[in-house]
């Protein structure tokens, strides 16, 4: 009797040091604060569903560098989502795998969230859900998320980081796209000198002052709030990408009324973002700006903002160089590594 009483003992002993064990690794991998800046809106719904922890944006960070995400093992996230580029390329279009070339141009990756909808045509709602994208288009990584786990399934590393992240070392497709997400999560930009003058800690010069002005009375009813977007899908009579898969928004919602329409994007580090537009047709903001003044393409559904006013932004050659210095105040050297 004594015997089976001390197994029982035992046993219940090493039950207590297991449950410790997994307390620990849950106290060992602390939630990340996201602190949201002056001004900006609440964090998405689904952030809270998905808190940042330490281990899970180490690895979220890790498999965004991840080339083994491509079929050919050559493509990761971060092959087109450049840092210093605030996380486009400087294409035209995605380029992919063997040099593929997708439908549209690399959208810049801050302050996603804060955002309500992913990609041009706000085809996602949910971070978590977008990483499958590019993994499985042919112009991008032309795999599955079952090869991707099956080649990275027997790396220590990655082990080692899914067992501190998730409580154990179990590669699962919804552990990969959380981790990303919350890698994501974490690229917040509001530092820029914009940011600074908001603070009373800079100054704008003349030029950028009155830039800004020129910006409040003719961009900011579009790139509106903080985050320099209102997040909206808007057709603003940009030249149009003649490939057949092309919608824009309307590919999403079949709804005519969003043919050719794209959501409004972000300011912030516009500067570094060329080229600019879906498919990338403008190669700077000058380019921009003269076809603003000059009059974009009419369609049924042109914005309200051109259709009433001449299909035209009337720009002046100083106010477009008033514009450009003030877009630049925009880039935040830290967030972009520099």
């Amino acid at each position: 009797m004594k015997k089976i009483i001390s197994i029982l003992l035992l046993s219940l002993f090493f039950a207590s040091c297991s449950n410790e064990d997994a307390d620990m690794i849950l106290i060992d991998n602390p939630e990340i604060s996201l602190s949201i800046p002056s001004g900006f809106p609440e964090l998405n719904a689904f952030v809270s569903r998905n808190k940042p922890t330490k281990y899970g944006v180490e690895l979220g960070a890790k498999l965004f560098s991840e080339k083994r995400f491509s079929a050919d093992n050559t493509i990761s996230c971060s092959t087109c989502h450049i840092q210093s580029n605030a996380f486009t390329d400087h294409n035209a279009q995605a380029v992919g795998i063997k040099g593929r070339v997708g439908l549209r141009n690399t959208p810049s990756l801050q302050n996603l969230a804060f955002l309500k909808f992913y990609n041009w045509d706000g085809s996602k709602l949910q971070l978590e859900t977008q990483p499958l994208v590019p993994i499985i288009t042919h112009e991008e990584m032309d795999s599955s998320i079952l090869e991707v786990i099956g080649k990275i399934k027997e790396d220590v590393s990655y082990k080692d980081l899914f067992q501190k992240s998730f409580g154990d070392s179990n590669i699962t497709p919804d552990r990969i796209y959380k981790s990303i997400a919350q890698f994501e999560y974490t690229l917040i930009s509001a530092g820029s000198k914009y940011d600074k003058v908001k603070q009373n800690i800079a100054a704008f010069t003349q030029s950028e002052l009155q830039g800004y002005q020129t910006f409040q009375q003719k961009c900011a009813s579009c790139h509106a709030t903080e985050l320099f977007t209102d997040q909206s899908f808007r057709n603003i009579g940009f030249p149009i990408n003649t490939n057949t898969n092309e919608a824009g928004r309307g590919r999403v919602t079949g709804i005519p009324a969003d043919f050719m329409s794209f959501r409004v994007p972000t300011l912030r580090n516009i500067e570094y973002t060329a080229p600019y537009g879906s498919f990338g047709q403008f190669s700077d903001l000058r380019s921009v700006l003269d076809y603003f003044d000059n009059g974009v393409l009419d369609a049924d559904n042109l914005d309200p903002i051109f259709k009433n006013n001449g299909k035209r932004i009337p720009l002046t050659e100083e106010e477009k160089n008033n514009l450009i210095a003030f877009m630049k105040t925009l880039s935040d050297s830290e967030f972009l590594g520099n």
